[in-house]
C-alpha cells in the first residue's frame, strides 16, 4: 500500500530543500525565488525501522527490503492560486491525488531569503494556503451540487445521498471551515472519495533554523498550538541539517546528530508522525531469501494484508502463520516460536497487528 504525501508551502518556505534532502537527490530544484519546481517531484524514500534490521539478523536472511515511502514535490502556492493566479491550477490538481498533506512552513529568519509576503509569520501563511484550498473545494463542491440537487428531486437516490453528503461541507466551507470538519459520521470513505483538498490528514513540518532543530522556537511553538486545535501534527524540522546529514555516511550521521542534541533525524520524525495521521502500521515477512516490511492501514484484516504482497494471495487466501515480533525475535526465529506455541494460525477474520511476521497459504 503505497503512502503518498504532497509536500505544499508558499515559495522559498524550504520545500525543495527538504525534498532534496529527504530523497538524498538534486531532483527539485532549490533557488531562492517564486516557482522553481516547476513540474511536481516525486521521490521514494526507504522507511527506516530497527525491527526489520533484527529480522534479517534472527531469520539469517540474504536481504532487507524496507518498506517505502513517496514525496511529491508541489510547485510553490501564492494567494489566489484558486483562481489561476501563479501556478495555481497545476498546483491543486496534483495536490489532490496525494494521500497527505505536508505543510511546509517557514518559522527562521534569513533576510537573505526572500519571503513572498514580507516576512516571517507560519500561522498567516497556513491560512493562506489552507484558504486556497477551501476556496477551490468549494468551487468545485457547489457546480456538482446543483447538478445533484435536481437530479435527486427526480428521485435518483445517489444524487440524493451525494446531496446529504456535500450541503454540510458545502455550508462549512462557506463558514470558512475546511471540509474535514463537517464530515457525517460513518461517511468518511464516501467524503474521500470526493477528492477534496481540505479533508486530507496535515502534517505540519516547521522549518527552523539549525540552532533550533532540537527544541523548536517561538515560530514553531505557535505552529504546535494550531495543530493541537485541529487535531492535525506538527513536527520541527532543520531543512538545513537535513540537506547536510543526506550526504554523510550512516555512522557520520549519528554522530552529527547527537552533537546537535538531537536522537533521530528529520525524515524519522515525518514519517513516524505520517504513520500516525494516516493510521499506517507495518507486518513482515521473513525467511532464508529476504526480510521485508508491508505498509498496511490499522484495522486490515489478513486477505487483505496478503493482496499488499499480490492480488493472488488475497483471492486464494487460506491462513496466515502468524509470529508477533517480539515472540519472533526473543525464541530465535520461526522455529524456535513453533516449539513455544508462540506461532498462531489466523483466519479470514484476523485483524494483522504492528510487527506481525506473516506466511501466507493460500490457493489460486
Amino acid at each position: 500500500m503505497g503512502f503518498n504525501c504532497g509536500i505544499v508551502g508558499l515559495p522559498n518556505v524550504g520545500k525543495s530543500t527538504l525534498f532534496n534532502a529527504l530523497t538524498q537527490t538534486a531532483a527539485a530544484q532549490a533557488a531562492n525565488y517564486p516557482f522553481c519546481t516547476i513540474e511536481p517531484n516525486v521521490g521514494r524514500v526507504a522507511v527506516p525501522d530497527p525491527r526489520l534490521d533484527m529480522l534479517t539478523k534472527v531469520g539469517k536472511s540474504q536481504k532487507t527490503v524496507p518498506t517505502s515511502l513517496e514525496f511529491v514535490d508541489i510547485a510553490g502556492l501564492v494567494r489566489g492560486a484558486s483562481k489561476g493566479e501563479g501556478l495555481g491550477n497545476q498546483f491543486l490538481a496534483n495536490i489532490r491525488e496525494v494521500d497527505a498533506i505536508v505543510h511546509v512552513l517557514r518559522c527562521f529568519e534569513d533576510s537573505d531569503v526572500t519571503h513572498v509576503e514580507g516576512g516571517v509569520d507560519p500561522l498567516r501563511d497556513a491560512e493562506i494556503v489552507e484558504t486556497e484550498l477551501m476556496l477551490a473545494d468549494l468551487d468545485s463542491l457547489e457546480k456538482r451540487l446543483v447538478a445533484a440537487g435536481k437530479k435527486a428531486k427526480g428521485g435518483d437516490k445517489e444524487s440524493a445521498a451525494f446531496v446529504a453528503l456535500a450541503e454540510p461541507i458545502v455550508a462549512a466551507l462557506q463558514a470558512g471551515k475546511p471540509a474535514r470538519t463537517a464530515v457525517p459520521k460513518g461517511q468518511e470513505q464516501a467524503a474521500a472519495r470526493l477528492q477534496l483538498m481540505t479533508t486530507k490528514p496535515v502534517l505540519y513540518v516547521c522549518n527552523v533554523e539549525e540552532g533550533a532543530a532540537a527544541t523548536g522556537n517561538a515560530h514553531s511553538a505557535r505552529v504546535f498550538e494550531r495543530a493541537k486545535a485541529e487535531g492535525a501534527k506538527a513536527v520541527v524540522v532543520s531543512a538545513a541539517i537535513e540537506a547536510e546529514i543526506s550526504q554523510m555516511a550512516a555512522e557520520e550521521r549519528k554522530e552529527f546528530l547527537e552533537s546537535l542534541g538531537l536522537a533521530d533525524s528529520g525524515l524519522d520524525r515525518i514519517i513516524r508522525a505520517g504513520y500516525a495521521l494516516l493510521g499506517l502500521i507495518t507486518y513482515f515477512t521473513c525467511g532464508p531469501k529476504e526480510a521485508r516490511a508491508w505498509t498496511i492501514t490499522q484495522g486490515t484484516r489478513a486477505p487483505q494484508a496478503a493482496g499488499v504482497i499480490h492480488g493472488d494471495f488475497e483471492r486464494g487466501f487460506i491462513a496466515a502463520e502468524t509470529i508477533a515480533y517480539e515472540d519472533y525475535v526473543a525464541l530465535g526465529g520461526e522455529q524456535g516460536a513453533k516449539e513455544a506455541g508462540k506461532a498462531r494460525i489466523e483466519g479470514k477474520e484476523y485483524v494483522v497487528r504492528d510487527g506481525d511476521v506473516m506466511l501466507f497459504r493460500f490457493n489460486v
